[in-house]
């Protein structure tokens, strides 16, 4: 059997680089639209918004979904896998449909090559997701020292009158030896 471990930067990058690219993608202008005057072809935009602005947002979330996949363990880690991977999986149905609206509202317009970024990029995201979401309980951890530090055994946390109570009697509520 293959050390999974390895398998734990590579689909991070994937994840990070397919999103990324996916994001940057959907920014991008799908359709590039000429308007005929005379002789002459001038590029036009008309103010429209010829970019994918879900696939953009979507993308993002699973952009920000592998930073806290970096950083999550067990059960949560994988939950943020599948919805890394479901938001990934998103634009994918509309892809077609936004481009293909795009050069239909547009006349004398073709489509570029950025909804077929998206699509392979978005493709390859969700690839990456499914197999963090697989992969995730062999994968390294974060060590615990960065967790949130827990109360000595005696002191009461919610009693914030006793805390307080204790730092004016010149004792430090943090140390193991209180009371």
């Amino acid at each position: 059997m293959t050390d999974r471990r390895r398998t734990f930067w590579p689909v991070v990058l994937l994840g990070v680089a397919a999103s990324g690219l996916a994001a940057y993608a959907g920014s991008k202008d799908w359709i590039s639209s000429h308007a005929v005057t005379g002789a002459s072809t001038l590029m036009t935009s008309q103010n429209d918004d010829l970019t994918s602005p879900g696939t953009t947002s979507l993308a993002l979330v699973a952009l920000a979904a592998w930073g806290v996949l970096l950083v999550t363990r067990g059960w949560a880690r994988r939950t943020v896998a599948i919805l890394a991977g479901i938001a990934a999986l998103g634009p994918i149905p509309g892809l077609w449909g936004s481009a293909h609206h795009l050069t239909t509202s547009h006349e004398g317009s073709h489509a570029t090559g950025w909804p077929w970024v998206a699509a392979v990029s978005l493709v390859l995201a969700a690839t990456a997701a499914v197999l963090a979401a697989i992969w995730a309980p062999s994968w390294p951890e974060m060590g615990r020292k960065y967790d949130a530090p827990q109360a000595p055994a005696g002191i009461d946390t919610d009693d914030n009158a006793g805390l307080w109570r204790q730092l004016s009697e010149g004792r430090d509520p943090t140390e193991d030896g209180n009371p």
